[in-house]
């Protein structure tokens, strides 16, 4: 019988494990709010203190949150989804540093979305706050398609 997790996943420690629920269920929490047009997840889940953010229809890194907040207030009350999928969850942790990494599905209001997220995690106090992110579109070239590839 085969182990469940992933393979990186088997060799966690339990403080490891602990981490990686934590910070994904953090994420999940946001986009649970983002999805019901409450971009008050992400607001608190950014850094104030250092923040930077690459978005994929944006062409300048976001280099402080006074900007993301500006973005985020932007589209307040005007983005919403029924349901998401959050695939593919991984948590790369050292010291007071991690990365989540997750693809993201979401048939919302205005567009279908389907991006590569990634979160970095630093510990500020007691809190785990994100100090960059990315949002990059999944594009249809690198998805498999398996009857295609039985074709080719």
């Amino acid at each position: 019988m085969s182990n469940a997790l992933p393979i990186y996943e088997q060799n966690y420690s339990d403080e490891e494990r602990t981490l990686s629920d934590h910070l994904i269920s953090l994420e999940k929490s946001a986009l649970d709010k983002w999805f019901k047009g409450d971009t008050s997840g992400y607001e608190s889940l950014w850094s104030e203190r250092s923040f930077t953010y690459f978005d994929a229809v944006v062409t300048e890194r976001v280099d402080d949150y006074e900007t993301i907040k500006e973005f985020l207030k932007s589209i307040e009350g005007k983005l919403f989804s029924d349901s998401y999928d959050f695939l593919h969850p991984r948590v790369q942790a050292v010291k007071d540093m991690a990365v989540l990494t997750y693809q993201l599905y979401a048939k919302t209001n205005r567009i279908d979305m389907e991006y590569n997220v990634v979160e970095v995690f630093q510990r500020e106090d007691d809190n785990w706050k994100v100090i960059h992110s990315t949002w990059s579109f999944i594009r249809p070239m690198d998805k498999k398609f398996p009857h295609v590839d039985a074709v080719i």
